[in-house]
Formats: C-alpha cells, structure tokens, sequence
C-alpha cells in the first residue's frame, strides 16, 4: 500500500477544520500510486482523494500542478480539481508535509490495455493538449535529457547486474540520444507519466486523467512518446503496432502532427524509455527489500530500449 504517512483521527480533524467539507464519514488508505500518499476521503459533501507528497516532489513545483488541474477542470477535461480551503489556497500541510484533497473521479484503471482504451486514450491526450494550450504556468522537465547521463552515473554494475553487458547498451543509448534528439518542436505543458494507472475508464469511456505530479513544460510529441511506451508494449515486450496506430490517429482526430514531430518520435521514445528505465533503476537501488511497495522492474523498459534501437522510422510506431 502506498502509504508512507501515518494520519491518525486528531489530525485528520484538524485538517478537515480549514475545509468546509464536515467531518469525516469515512477514511482510508489506498495503494494507487508509488510516489506520494494516498487516502480515499468521505465526508457529508461527497468522495475526495487526500495526497500527502513524498520523495520527488517539490513544494516549488505545487502550484503549477495545482493550476494545471485547476485550468483542465475549466475546460471540461475529466482531472480530479484541487478543493480550495477556507483562505483559497489548496496547498496543506501535514507533518511538515505538502498535502492537497482532490475530487474523486470514477472508473477503474486498465491492467492490460485493449485497442479500443489505446484509441480513447490517444483522443484524450489530443485534448488535454488543446485544452492547455492557453496554459500560461511553466516547469522544466527535470527528468529529461540533461539529467539521464547524472542519473546513471555510478550505476553501471547496477545494470549488468540486472542484465549483462546493459551497462553498455545504456551507454550508447545516452550518447545517441544526446546526439539526436530535438532542438525544436511544438511545446506547451505535458502529463508526462501517462500510464494506464494513471487514467481511469468507465463503460467502456476514459473517464479520468489522474496523478500530474510529473507533469511539466516540454515538447507534446514526447507526451505521445511516453504513452506509446506505456500503452502500446505487451506483456513479452513486443510492441503492438495496431495499438500504435490506434493511439496516433486518434490523437490526429483532435490535434494534428506535424511532420517534424512524427519523424522525430522514434528518438522521442527512445527517450521516454530511458527516462523511465533510469527512474526505476534509481528506485530498485533506493527500496528497502522489506518494503511494501515494491518497485517497477527496470528491465521492462530495457526490453523497450531494445525495440528503439531496431525502430527506424514512424511507421515502426503505427505513425
């Protein structure tokens, strides 16, 4: 279970003091989500997730995610909104921590994605881009491509302990990705850690967008990048072109592809695999083995890198 913050009946009540939401009904902990604290909320205004933020997150960066939520709310788009307490502000604190309730959004998250989720998924993501796009707040990607070469630095046995010789395929992978990613292309605020945990459907429509505690400032292809890698990959590590091809083109429906994004993603998801090999490498360093929560496995996304390096061209992802 994801809970890293033990709150107890005294100061539950003194938070649900600076709401007017009345008392709690009901309070509980959940096991969405591998970074943060999570508890589901019921009190006599309705069902609401508390967050209490752990590890990586910065209370610089609250805002931003806060006036994301906020701005994609406004739009219609399907984002859990932060409650404002009695003075305006969202933001709490507990234990010396940043917390923040949210509206609970119904439906359940898919354990193996069909085409029919890819396809919605791919329309969904076209809009959250649309709907940002007079989105005027800004965050550096801190997990982008100056921070991958620092994250594996020391990490090589690491690696080759997973899987001999990786430590060099990794390598390669970071000197090629320096060399060939992106100057420029169309930008705007991102999700950035779009997984099928992190989406919810219900009878058969996608019917939330949660977790934006990654989300930042980069390019939008690289968005589609990261859901192509989340989405479109089977359990064996084979990549499923049609779901490929089912989330771009459902994405196109909404906003269209530019030539120079479509012939950059195969170096785009080349990235967004790194990036999510090196986080789950640096959590299965950092993760006690008697911990509850138990890591990702890094090879998941080693056995993408090895798919990129193959992938020549956009048809390779169904673009």
């Amino acid at each position: 279970m994801a809970v890293y913050t033990d709150i107890d009946d005294t100061t539950l009540s003194a938070l649900l003091d600076e709401y007017d939401l009345g008392p709690p009904l009901a309070f509980k902990g959940i096991a969405e989500g591998v970074e943060n604290s999570n508890f589901l909320l019921e009190t006599p205004k309705g069902r609401y997730i508390l967050t209490v933020f752990e590890k990586r997150a910065k209370k610089e960066d609250l805002p931003f995610f806060m006036g994301m939520m906020g701005h994609l709310a406004s739009k219609g788009f399907p984002a859990p909104l932060p409650v404002p307490a009695k003075d305006g502000n969202p933001l709490r604190e507990i234990h010396g921590k940043p917390a923040v309730i949210c509206t609970f959004l119904q439906g359940m998250s898919p354990r193996r994605p069909d085409i029919d989720q890819c396809r919605a998924l791919g329309q969904a993501l076209g809009r959250f881009h649309v709907a940002l796009g007079d989105f005027r707040m800004r965050r550096p990607n801190d997990l982008s491509l100056a921070s991958w070469p620092v994250m594996f630095a020391g990490r090589a046995a690491e690696a080759d302990a997973l899987s001999p010789g990786l430590a060099g395929q990794v390598e390669g992978d970071l000197d090629f990705l320096k060399a060939n990613w992106p100057k420029t292309l169309p930008g705007g605020a991102i999700h950035a850690d779009l997984f099928p945990d992190n989406t919810f459907f219900l009878d058969g429509k996608l019917s939330g967008v949660i977790d934006f505690y990654f989300a930042c400032s980069d390019f939008l292809a690289y968005d589609i990048a990261v859901c192509l890698n989340a989405w479109c990959f089977e359990r064996r590590g084979e990549y499923n072109l049609t779901k490929g091809r089912a989330l771009i083109s459902s994405y196109e429906t909404v906003r269209r592809l530019e030539p120079r994004e479509r012939a950059a993603l195969p170096v785009l998801a080349r990235g967004a695999a790194m990036r999510f090999f090196l986080t789950r490498l640096v959590d299965l360093a950092a993760t006690p083995k008697d911990a509850l929560v138990k890591p990702h496995n890094p090879l998941d996304y080693a056995e993408r890198l090895g798919f990129h390096r193959q992938a020549k061209s956009p048809e390779d992802y169904g673009a």
